[in-house]
């Protein structure tokens, strides 16, 4: 688990392929003391597993399925990424709950000036802005945002000078494409939400009720 607040930035210093997927090395700009091999580490948002350490350079492997489902697959030597360890337990919950399991990809579609923030609209399709709402969070290339507007085809969100300072969503130009990992507290919920209608729909079919269902959410004030 991560909380999507980034520790620090890290360069690409080489994307070697495989028969599928890739060997990915990255050089943190921040101390790596403490990791280990086996370690996570959220790159651009994406969970990934360092499989070598030397120094402030760790290895990880790419699958195909993270390069078919992130931005991975994009970077290049020299590129900049967003980076964090994985949360340990007792340490302060900052941003959100946060998985390291991209849900799909966003593109920048628009930036500007607001007093001391920059806006940002991001493009995403409807299988992710339908878990997304006003003031609700969003991972964006791993970082913890706050979504102040949205819609079926996007959203807004607001990078204040310390979060543009240390990560690249704040740096990110109108077409970048970028990692995202809506509130996973949502999927949950739809999940349970559409359980309980099928077996409310299966229970009407058989003239019986029980368990929870859309009715008994109705009649108890959850719905």
């Amino acid at each position: 688990m991560f909380t999507g607040i980034i520790e620090g930035l890290g360069t690409v210093v080489s994307v070697v392929p495989g028969q599928q997927g890739q060997a990915l090395t990255i050089g943190a700009d921040f101390d790596l003391t403490g990791t280990k091999l086996g370690d996570s580490i959220a790159v651009d948002g994406a969970c990934l597993t360092a499989v070598k350490l030397s120094g402030r350079q760790f290895t990880a492997d790419v699958s195909p399925e993270s390069l078919r489902r992130t931005t991975l697959g994009d970077l290049r030597s020299g590129g900049r990424v967003n980076l964090e360890r994985a949360l340990r337990l007792g340490d302060r919950l900052d941003g959100h709950l946060v998985s390291g399991h991209i849900d799909g990809i966003g593109r920048v579609n628009e930036r500007r000036r607001e007093g001391n923030a920059i806006i940002i609209r991001i493009d995403v399709p409807k299988t992710l802005s339908r878990y997304m709402i006003e003031k609700g969070s969003v991972a964006v290339a791993g970082a913890s945002l706050t979504i102040n507007r949205c819609d079926d085809a996007g959203f807004d969100v607001s990078i204040i000078p310390h979060t543009a300072h240390l990560t690249t969503v704040g740096t990110s130009r109108v077409g970048t494409r970028v990692n995202i990992e809506t509130d996973m507290i949502g999927k949950y919920v739809e999940k349970f939400v559409l359980k309980g209608r099928e077996r409310s729909d299966s229970a009407h079919e058989e003239g019986a009720s029980g368990g929870v269902d859309l009715q008994f959410l109705h009649k108890t004030g959850f719905l």
